[in-house]
C-alpha cells in the first residue's frame, strides 16, 4: 500500500490525489519512459557536440577562423534555440508534450543531416540554426514529463539520469565523430549521426503515453492554463529562480565553451591526432561526467527534503572546486597528472544538473512547469550556448599574435572566472530557495 508523505506550509490543507491524475503504467513503464527520452536527449547532444571534434577537418576544408567557428559552435545554434524555447514551453503546458518532443527530434536530426551537405560558412551557419530550431522543443517538455512520472523525492535522481545524456551524448559525439571523420569524411559523420534521430522519432511517438499533469502536487490543479504574464509574475517573485538561472548560465559559458574548444586545445597544445583527442575526451566525459551527474542528483534527493538549500549548495561547491583543476590541468604536460585534473572538473561541472532542474520543477505549480523550464533554459542557453564558444574563440584570435598556438590555452584559463561567478550566485540562491519552493506531495511505495 502506498504511504503518502505531505510537505506543506503550516496551516495548509492537503488535497487528495484523484485517480484520474495518476498516469497509466507502473514503475517499470516509468523507467522505460525515462530510458527512451534519455536516449533521445543523448541524440540531442551527439548532434550538438559533434561539431567540436570536427573543427580541424572542417577548417581545413572551408578555411574558417576561430571566431567563425565560435559562431557555429554556439551562437548559430543558440539564436533560435533560445528564441523558440519559451513559446514551445508555453505550448507544452497546453498540448501533448510527447508530440512536441517527437517533432523536435525529427527536426534537429534532419538539419544535422543537412549540415553534412554544407560547402560554406553561410550554409553551415544556416544548418546549425535549423538544429537549434529543432532542439528548442526537446528539453523543457521532457523535464515536465519526468516531474509527472516520478515523485519529488525521486525527481532529482530521475532528472540526473536524464541529464546523463549530456556526458554520454558528448562522449559519443566525440568518439563517433572522430572515428567517422578519420576513417571516412566529416560530412558523413553528420549524415549518419543525424539519421539515428530520424529512426528514434517514430518509436517515441508510438510507445510513450502522455501522463496526467500535477500528479504529485499538494493542491488541486486548476483546469485553466495560466497565461504567460501569470507565469512571469510568479517567477518574478522568486529571486532564487533568477539567481540559479544566472549561476547555471555562467557555468554553462565555460561548460559549452570547453565542450567545443577542448578538442582544438589538445590538438594545438599537445600535438595529438583527431582520433587520440576523441578517445581522450570521450573517456573523460564517461569516467567523470556520469558519476558527477549521478552524485549531484543523489545528494539533492538524499538531503534536499530536509534541507532545501542543498539544491543550490551542491552546484555552488562544485563550481568553486573546478577553478584550481583547470589552472593545473592546462599548465602541465599531458600525462597522468593532467588527465586527473581534467577528469575532476569533468565530473564537477555537471553535478548541478539534477539539483537545479529538480528545484526549477518545484518552484512553480505543475501547470507552469514546461514554461518555467523554458524560461530557465532561455537564460542558461542564451548566455551559455550563445557566448561560451564565441568568447573563447574570439579571445584566442586576439591572443594569437602574442602567444601563437598557446593562445587557446590562455583563452580557456581566462574564461574560468565564470565558474567563480557561478559559485557566488548559487551561494546567494541557497539563502533564498527554501521559502520560494512550492509545497509538494510525496508518495513512497
Amino acid at each position: 500500500m502506498a504511504v503518502r508523505l505531505l510537505i506543506t506550509p503550516i496551516g495548509a490543507a492537503a488535497a487528495p490525489v484523484s485517480p484520474e491524475r495518476i498516469p497509466t503504467g507502473g514503475r517499470v513503464y516509468s523507467l522505460y519512459v525515462l530510458g527512451l527520452i534519455t536516449l533521445v536527449y543523448t541524440s540531442n547532444f551527439i548532434d550538438r557536440i559533434v561539431l567540436g571534434i570536427l573543427v580541424a577537418p572542417i577548417t581545413a576544408d572551408l578555411h574558417l577562423t576561430d571566431t567563425q567557428l565560435g559562431l557555429l559552435g554556439g551562437t548559430a545554434f543558440a539564436l533560435f534555440y533560445t528564441a523558440l524555447g519559451i513559446p514551445v514551453g508555453w505550448l507544452a503546458d497546453r498540448v501533448s508534450r510527447v508530440w512536441i518532443v517527437t517533432a523536435s527530434l525529427a527536426c534537429w536530426s534532419a538539419f544535422t543531416v543537412v549540415t553534412g551537405l554544407a560547402h560554406s560558412f553561410a550554409a553551415l551557419f544556416l544548418a546549425r540554426l535549423g538544429v537549434g530550431v529543432g532542439e528548442a522543443g526537446g528539453v523543457a517538455p521532457a523535464y515536465s514529463l519526468i516531474a509527472d512520472y516520478f515523485t519529488p523525492t525521486k525527481q532529482a535522481r530521475a532528472l540526473a539520469f536524464y541529464s546523463l545524456a549530456i556526458p554520454v551524448g558528448s562522449a559519443l559525439g566525440y568518439l563517433f565523430g572522430g572515428y567517422l571523420a578519420t576513417a571516412y569524411d566529416w560530412r558523413l559523420a553528420f549524415m549518419l549521426l543525424g539519421g539515428v534521430g530520424l529512426v528514434l522519432a517514430p518509436l517515441l511517438s508510438v510507445t510513450i503515453r502522455e501522463p496526467a499533469r500535477g500528479r504529485h502536487d499538494a493542491a488541486n490543479l486548476e483546469t485553466r492554463k495560466p497565461a504567460l504574464r501569470e507565469v512571469w509574475a510568479h517567477l518574478a517573485a522568486k529571486p532564487s529562480f533568477w539567481l540559479m538561472s544566472l549561476g547555471a548560465a555562467c557555468g554553462s559559458i565555460m561548460g559549452y565553451g570547453l565542450l567545443f574548444w577542448l578538442p582544438s586545445f589538445f590538438i594545438r597544445s599537445y600535438g595529438m591526432t583527431l582520433q587520440q583527442v576523441s578517445h581522450l575526451l570521450g573517456t573523460l566525459l564517461l569516467l567523470g561526467g556520469i558519476p558527477g551527474v549521478l552524485l549531484g542528483g543523489y545528494l539533492a534527493d538524499r538531503y534536499g527534503v530536509r534541507n532545501r538549500r542543498i539544491y543550490a549548495l551542491v552546484p555552488a561547491v562544485a563550481f568553486l572546486s573546478i577553478l584550481p583543476c583547470y589552472a593545473i590541468g592546462t599548465s602541465v604536460p599531458m600525462g597522468r597528472v593532467a588527465f586527473l585534473f581534467f577528469l575532476i572538473p569533468s565530473a564537477l561541472q555537471l553535478a548541478w544538473l539534477g539539483p537545479v532542474i529538480a528545484a526549477i520543477q518545484q518552484l512553480v505549480p505543475a501547470a507552469m512547469r514546461a514554461l518555467a523550464s523554458a524560461v530557465f533554459l532561455f537564460v542558461n542557453n542564451l548566455l551559455g550556448l550563445g557566448l561560451g564558444a564565441l568568447l573563447i574563440g574570439f579571445a584566442s584570435d586576439q591572443l594569437t599574435a602574442r602567444f601563437g598556438i598557446a593562445a587557446l590555452r590562455y583563452a580557456i584559463l581566462g574564461g574560468t572566472v565564470f565558474y567563480l561567478i557561478a559559485s557566488a550566485l548559487f551561494f546567494l540562491a541557497s539563502r533564498k530557495l527554501p521559502p520560494d519552493l512550492e509545497p509538494i506531495s510525496v508518495h513512497n511505495t
